[in-house]
């Protein structure tokens, strides 16, 4: 049995080869940029109006002026701002030539096609050309993580088409003859399969393509039938359920029979202690616990920055340290726990009631995980804490 720091450090040494492809720009969301992104123009890409009023000549601001035309946003102004001259102009709009000075409706008196300033002397309300952004600027680097915001910065710059890391295809496996699909009633001594759609929706937040190929019966040759099969298919392939030491616990024999050369079977952390990592030519494999709380957080602790760092991006640890509000205790402290945590108003830490890792119902109402080293078998109100969000 190997510590979770030597399992973590073991498969941050692996990850899927993954090439370029381009997709529209509307599809990137979450993925990872592969090119940086330049600008093909200046952002604005002329001096703009920052406000609703009147384009002027600053010399000329305390004068009444004649206005000359209104000028709204997406149309050009017909002429120059000559001396005594104005032009009522909308937010958006571009400031006509011989024009250095907008000043705001609020600060203005109109009459009869003239206007006169009456507010106090501020900024010219003018957004210069490309003071956001010049052309041949790099706006995004390769790397980065896109968000929506990413999105409307590639948008502004005209990069319809974006380079992104392919995403890895990651395999869903669910074995034991106990297991019904979630549209089914189970009959006395069957559950429903929760694994594989817990373990689906965290491959596509964290960026990867899931592809489920079913439960696994208790049979030794169809089990490795569906493993070979994903071998083929996928980058990773995760299989829930059957690594633990029972007499139907088929998974790492399995594994070894397809050819999979097994790493580590046993952690020591709570829960989770039977997970299981091998390789293969052509996949990453994990043997991940049936209990659905020990395979969410092996899934986030090991397989999600695998997939992270297949795609191009650098996982960064996001434990945060804070104070823990109430006495905490454990009886066996041999492995390293986690312990579904929420936060307080006082942003302090609070365990959740747990009954173990089949107690899914309590990760909804967590905001994370609370990390208890081996040995330690008491923490004090007050202690700091290491926690990590889910």
């Amino acid at each position: 049995m190997i510590s979770y720091e030597e399992a973590l450090a073991i498969t941050e040494k692996y990850k899927p080869e993954k090439g370029t492809e381009y997709i529209a720009l509307i599809d990137s969301l979450g993925r990872i940029l592969t090119r940086d992104i330049i600008s093909d123009i200046d952002m604005p890409p002329f001096n703009k109006a920052a406000v609703d009023g009147y384009a002027c000549r600053s010399k000329d601001l305390y004068k009444e002026l004649i206005i000359n035309e209104i000028v709204p946003a997406g149309r050009a102004p017909s002429g120059r701002v000559e001396e005594g001259t104005c032009v009522k102009i909308m937010t958006g709009a571009a400031v006509p030539e011989g024009a250095d000075w907008v000043f705001m409706v609020e600060d203005a008196v109109e009459k009869d096609g003239r206007v006169k300033f009456a507010g106090k002397p501020g900024r010219d309300n003018i957004a210069k050309r490309g003071e956001d952004i010049r052309s041949g600027d790099t706006v995004l680097r390769a790397g980065k993580v896109i968000a929506p915001q990413d999105i409307a910065v590639m948008a502004t710059v005209g990069a319809v088409e974006v380079a992104v890391k392919e995403c890895p295809m990651v395999a869903v496996i669910s074995t034991g003859d106990e297991l019904v699909e979630p549209d089914n009633k189970p009959a006395a001594s069957q559950i429903r399969n929760s694994n594989a759609y817990q373990l689906i929706a965290q491959i596509m937040r964290a960026g990867g393509e899931a592809v489920y190929y079913g439960i696994a019966p208790d049979d030794e040759e169809k089990t490795f039938n569906m493993l070979i099969k994903a071998i083929d298919e996928c980058d990773i392939v995760l299989l829930t359920g059957g690594v633990s030491m029972g007499d139907y616990d088929k998974v790492p024999s399995v594994m070894e029979r397809a050819g999979v050369r097994i790493i580590f079977d046993r952690i020591a952390v709570q829960p989770g202690k039977p997970t299981t990592f091998g390789l293969h030519d052509n996949a990453l494999i994990f043997g991940l616990p049936g209990n659905p709380v020990s395979s969410f957080i092996q899934f986030e602790m090991l397989v999600r920055p695998m997939i992270m760092r297949a795609m191009g991006a650098e996982p960064k640890d996001e434990a945060r340290r804070l104070k823990l509000s109430v006495d905490y205790s454990r009886k066996r402290t041999r492995r390293m726990a986690w312990v579904p945590v929420i936060l307080n108003s006082d942003e302090e830490v609070v365990p959740l009631e747990y009954h173990g890792s089949a107690h899914i119902n309590a990760l909804p109402a967590a905001y994370g995980i609370m990390k208890v080293p081996i040995g330690v078998s008491e923490i004090r109100k007050g202690d700091i804490v290491d926690v990590r969000q889910i």
